[in-house]
């Protein structure tokens, strides 16, 4: 009955992560495939760049959420114990990376697992998300502020002493290094994309101005 049950809401939780939100999002609402456009990315980052603040945030909510709802199935349907959440998560987290609705293509899953880790603990959550906004700040780059923060919160997850938590950071490093490939080339070209805000961006179009003078 467990096996049974396990399996199925394994199932549930890769379908949850693979519900391809930017790609329905623009459809739906704007009439346009986001795997079309700018980065060619299902994700938060593109959906702000081609479709706009608002339909940017819903998608954010809705990849963020879907990872904390997919972590939180055993709790839900009292499966069992706490690293559980973890496997739960991790279904989700590949769902979108690899989304079955998508010929198992997907996005970048930053978003996904961060829902994931606001599900599994909420003060390791708080600790990654005091990582990655100081350094969107400073970079302007969701990638690099990404790429830095997943090894930042590798090394954090040693402090926790939970063993289940440290491997999963780590093949989530493996997984956001390896989806992050087309970015991190841009990066070392030194032409990556740059969200509206932050201090790099700003010093870019000072930059930008003095030169058109």
């Amino acid at each position: 009955m467990f096996a049974m049950k396990f399996a199925l809401l394994l199932i549930l939780a890769y379908l949850i992560g693979s519900f391809p939100t930017g790609v329905l999002v623009g459809k739906l609402f704007y009439h346009k495939d986001i795997r079309d456009y700018g980065s060619h990315n299902i994700g938060t980052t593109n959906t702000f760049r081609v479709l706009g603040p608002k339909a940017g945030t819903l998608v954010f909510l809705v990849d963020f959420f879907k990872g904390t709802l997919a972590t939180c199935l055993p709790r839900i349907f009292h499966l069992g114990g706490h690293h559980l959440y973890l496997i739960f998560g991790a279904a989700a987290i590949f769902g979108h990376a690899f989304s079955i609705f998508l010929k198992f293509k997907g996005g970048k899953a930053v978003a996904t697992t961060a829902g994931f880790l606001l599900g599994y603990n909420v003060q390791f959550f708080g600790l990654c998300a005091s990582f990655f906004i100081p350094l969107l700040l400073i970079t302007s780059m969701v990638s690099l502020s990404s790429l830095i923060s997943v090894v930042l919160i590798f090394f954090s997850s040693f402090f926790f002493h939970d063993t289940f938590l440290t491997v999963m950071s780590g093949v989530l490093v493996v997984l956001i290094w390896w989806s992050h490939r087309a970015n991190i080339k841009r990066i070392i070209a030194g032409n990556e994309n740059l969200v509206s805000f932050g201090l790099y961006y700003h010093i870019k179009q000072k930059q930008d101005k003095d030169k058109k003078e």
